[in-house]
């Protein structure tokens, strides 16, 4: 029988619950410890899903691999920390918090060539992954992302929701942008000061192709929504519901009766690749990487790219 992979969780707030469910339940691996500075909640978590609480990041001798769903701020510490002791490290977004200690972090994982994850969890949407299957030529991406105002949220809307979709519009183009164009938006009184609560941005890539991406935490319902535009498709992306809808136009005639004109439009549903829960789904993937299923570089190279564009997004605190 295979060991299990066993693997020790920083953080035993909303996401690192998530995680601990996760983990638990995997029949590739056991959460070995949960590890929160704070006593009563991380042994009340540690107790739910039946593994050890320790207020601190203990010697990695005996354990395979470390998530970190801990606040930002500790994030470098913790990787740095992690990757001395050579163990792979998934590490929710953003991997630290600034783009020079996120750079130290890749640069460790790629002297030492260890995998390294970022949790851009909507790349394992179902219909995120269903509609990039069916991809030919995307030449524009429209994304929408907003959601009524969150006060548990003090960080700006650039790191906590645009990222999701600056890295879908990359992954989806097949490139970086060569270009960034960013307005910010500071309107609601609970704010913390520089904190956006609206980030519009436009991306161009070396392809001519153009993505726009819009994030905002004022609006009064949640929507994420993303439109993928070929030369003669539509691919209509719903995240909340997960559905994909495909549009072809065939054809538009004008009529003779006096009430406008008659288009044929050819609707497609495809059916979704997987039911699976995008985290259970970012999960194998980091255990395939350990097991050597996936390439290591590679997926460390899919990182860097959003993290620079939020960096440029944000330098930009000019209010709307």
């Amino acid at each position: 029988m295979t060991s299990r992979t066993r693997v020790v969780l920083v953080g035993a707030g909303n996401m690192g619950t998530n995680h601990a469910r996760v983990i638990s339940q995997s029949d590739r691996a056991e959460l070995a410890f949960l590890v929160d500075p704070r006593e009563d909640v991380g042994r009340a978590a540690a107790a739910r899903f039946g593994t050890t609480w320790v207020p601190e990041l203990p010697d990695l001798a005996d354990c395979d691999a470390v998530v970190v769903a801990a606040a930002t701020e500790a994030h470098h510490d913790l990787a740095m920390r992690v990757l001395s002791q050579n163990r792979p490290l998934l590490i929710e977004k953003p991997v630290a918090d600034s783009l020079l200690r996120t750079r130290e972090i890749l640069d460790e994982a790629d002297a030492r060539d260890l995998p390294l994850m970022c949790g851009l969890l909507e790349r394992y949407n179902p219909a995120v992954m269903t509609a990039r299957s069916v991809l030919d030529n995307p030449m524009h991406v429209v994304a929408t992302r907003h959601s009524p105002y969150a006060p548990r949220i003090r960080t700006g809307v650039a790191w906590d929701l645009l990222v999701h979709d600056v890295d879908l519009a990359i992954n989806i183009i097949g490139s970086a942008p060569t270009q960034v164009h960013a307005q910010l938006g500071f309107f609601h009184r609970d704010s913390a000061p520089f904190a956006e609560d609206v980030a519009e941005t436009v991306l161009g890539f070396e392809n001519g192709a153009i993505a726009s991406v819009s994030a905002s935490r004022i609006g009064q319902r949640k929507i994420r929504q993303l439109s993928i535009y070929e030369a003669d498709r539509l691919i209509e992306v719903d995240l909340l519901r997960r559905d994909v809808v495909i549009y072809r136009h065939i054809s538009e005639n004008s009529v003779d009766d006096g009430r406008g004109y008659r288009q044929q439009t050819v609707i497609e549903i495809p059916e979704l690749l997987t039911a699976q829960e995008p985290l259970t789904s970012q999960f194998s993937r980091f255990l395939d990487i350990i097991d050597g299923a996936v390439d290591a570089a590679a997926e460390r190279a899919t990182i860097a790219p959003s993290h620079e564009v939020i960096d440029q997004v944000i330098s930009r605190k000019s209010v709307a």
